[in-house]
This record gives C-alpha cells, structure tokens and sequence, in this order.
C-alpha cells in the first residue's frame, strides 16, 4: 500500500544584530518562533559580544513544512527586526489610480525602515505607521493612500525590507524608565526634572518641539504658561484643534473660557456667548494674523504663536463651532499639513486631546520622543495601545505639568 509522501521541509535564515540581548530584541524573536509550534529553528551562530558596548550577533535557521506558513511566520519576526539572509531585490507595482494602492501593498510601520534596491540597501524616508512605501530615482520614501499617484511604483509584499526597532539607551533614560507603566503614584519633580533636561538636549540638536493641545489648557488657567513656553523658545511648533485657539482669544478679548471667569472660576454673565462672539469677530476680521495687525489680540497662546511664526496646524472637527479662518476643516489636508513638519520634529508633547493626540502620534516615527499628558490614565495608555510605543504617559492636569515643566526648565537651564 503505498502511503503519502511527506511535504518537503522549508528553510529559511534570519540575521539579528545589534544590542539585541538588552533591547529585548532576541528574547521577543525566540518568543514568537515559540508561539508557532509548527516551526522549528536552530541558532547557528551566537555572539554576545564581549564588553556591554559591544555588538550582538545571531543567525538562526528555521524551517517549516509549509512554505505559506514560513512566509507568514518571517514576515512577523521581519517586523521585530530580523534581517532575512539572501533576501532578493523589493517588489513593486504600479498605483492602479491616484488614491488607490496595489492590493499587495507593504503596510508600514513607524520604525527606521530600509529597502532592498538593485542588491543595495537603502533607507525609506519619514517613517509612518500605515502608509506604503514609493520608489523612484530619489529614493524610497513613505506615502499616504490618499497621495499616492497613478504609475507610482509601490512596494508590494515583504521580500526586500528591513525593519529596525530602537536601540534600548546605554544610560536608563526617562522614555525607558517610565514607558512601561502609566501611573499618577510617580515622582514627578524628578520626572519632569529628567523630561526638561530632554527637552533641552532636543532643542540644542535643531530639532523641534510640538506641543499638541486641547482645549483644557484654556479652562485649567494653563493658558500664560503655554504661551510663556513659546515665547521663550522653548514650544517651536503648534498643533491643535478650533477650540483651543477660540478658548485661548476669548481669554483674551472676555477674561473667560467657556463662559468661565478664569480669575476667581465663577460663571460670566452671558459667558456661554463668548466663544461665539470671539469667532464671530475673528471671521469679521480675517483670521489671528489680521486681528493681531489690527490691535485686537495682543496676548496669549495664539498671540505668541503667530509672533514667533512657528509652524501652527489648527485641524477641524464635526463639532467645531465656526470655525475661525485659520482652522483647516478638510481632515486630508489637515494630515498634509501637519505632516510636512514632521522631519523637523524631535519630541511631541500631547496634552490633554486624545483624538487629537492618536492622530498626531500616527504621523511621528518611533524615533521622535513622544510624551502625552492626561488627568485620564485611559487616555494616557490609548496612543500607546494604538501603536505609538515610544510614548511617555504622565498622569497629570494641564495646568499642574506646564506650570511644573515651567520650573523643571527654568531650573535646567541654571544647572
């Protein structure tokens, strides 16, 4: 009787390299070979290195005997920083119709990614989770769905990219030291101590600093200390929603927020019109820089802003009352537009505006320090949950973390 013939075994090789004992790098890939029982692997090759500055090494077999469930199995330990050995050139295919990508397009991911071109490796620039990746003469770059063009050449599949996740810091560094558990029970006067401390060795490396605010640090009284941050240099760029920049000139122009009387917090009479009759008289107008020129805003968050001409991204929403002229209300152009600053950024605070916080931390590659403050600790941990891993989560009030960063960095700079 003659029985089956067993399928034939598959081998694949993968490569690690780097600190991959202490980043986690090599336990998370010997984890997920775990997890598929279906699969075998043998470690070939191990070097530890010999010194704590030095380099590691892995090579690693694996071998299954389905060749689909290989393919899917090296695709997940690829996005876990695995280079796989004798890999051919990318593939692409040509965009179908502006907007629409090939079937098979590479998702990305925001970390450091590279591509296989012609036997050569090189880098894909501005890394963002979920776009794809474009190839032409220039390079290999990221690109959104909505901007990609007809005849584009798209990576499709996975052969010929590499990922690279971040190296763990030699020195315990406050991103580290806080990243892996949100809590209010922190110490916070040495945190923010640590996150000025950040913040000033970004600015000395000529990157920016993006504040994301909500409206809350209007109606928490927040309002001068954001506006002193950038004033001072120290907030180089501003994205927001309609809210915060009408609660910030209603401040201005009524002494409230939301109807609220920000100098003692009681009500104003007739307060609740007040954010009305701001973008009322900001559509009079033209818009912050024309009521600026004409004299009638001469102070706060806004002012500071358009005075020191940083980059400002106010984006629409359903709900938005308005809106003022300088808000851009269609939600593609918005992700244009905040997205042309983002090689210039190094960190991104996020205070107190979830939606607002995910939508940003979509755009940022892993490399950009990412912190986001939340008197809510679900919010806190949200950015992180929806893939933004590089993200600091400080549970805090907006007026009680910018007036303690205020401090921090006033005392940074005396030391």
């Amino acid at each position: 009787m003659n029985s089956a013939s067993p399928s034939p075994t598959v081998v694949r090789r993968i490569e690690l390299r780097g600190h991959i004992l202490d980043s986690g790098i090599f336990n998370r890939i010997l984890g997920i070979l775990t997890d598929h029982e279906r699969a075998a692997y043998v470690i070939e090759e191990f070097d530890s290195g010999r010194t704590k500055t030095d380099p590691s090494y892995a090579r690693l077999a694996i071998e299954a005997d389905d060749p689909v469930y290989l393919d899917e199995l090296i695709d997940r330990l690829r996005e876990s920083g695995a280079e796989v050995v004798d890999e051919g050139d990318v593939a692409t295919e040509p965009a179908p119709a502006d907007g629409v990508l090939p079937d098979q397009f590479y998702a990305t991911t925001n970390y450091a990614t590279e591509v296989r071109v012609r036997g050569m490796w090189m880098p894909v620039a501005n890394p963002e989770m979920d776009c794809a990746i474009l190839i032409d003469d220039g390079g290999a770059i990221t690109v959104a769905p909505s901007d990609v063009k007809a005849g584009e050449n798209v990576v499709v599949g996975h052969q010929g990219v590499k990922v690279s996740l971040p190296q763990r810091e030699r020195r315990k560094a406050v991103f580290e030291f806080m990243a892996s558990a949100v809590s209010s029970e922190k110490p916070r006067h040495a945190l923010l101590g640590e996150l000025a401390r950040e913040l000033l060795a970004v600015r000395r490396a000529g990157k920016r600093i993006l504040l994301v605010g909500g409206p809350a640090i209007i109606h928490t009284g927040a309002g001068p200390y954001l506006a002193d941050l950038i004033r001072d240099g120290y907030i180089t760029a501003l994205y927001a929603g309609n809210a915060l920049a009408v609660h910030d000139m209603e401040s201005q122009f009524f002494g409230t927020s939301l109807g609220v009387n920000l100098e003692d917090a009681f009500p104003a009479e007739e307060g609740h019109v007040h954010h009305l009759r701001t973008v009322n008289r900001l559509r009079a107008v033209g818009g912050i820089r024309q009521a600026i020129d004409a004299g009638m805003l001469r102070a706060g968050v806004m002012y500071e802003a358009y005075q020191k001409n940083i980059p400002v991204v106010l984006c629409g929403s359903i709900r938005d009352d308005g809106p003022i002229p300088d808000v851009i209300t269609d939600v593609v152009e918005c992700q244009r537009a905040m997205r042309a600053h983002v090689p210039e950024i190094g960190m991104a605070i996020m205070v107190c505006t979830l939606l607002h916080s995910v939508a940003v931390g979509n755009l940022l590659p892993a490399s950009c320090k990412t912190v986001c403050v939340d008197i809510n600790p679900a919010s806190v941990t949200k950015l992180t949950d929806r893939g933004s891993h590089q993200t600091l989560g400080i549970v805090m009030d907006a007026s009680s973390f910018l007036r303690e960063l205020t401090l921090a960095l006033e005392t940074a700079e005396a030391g």
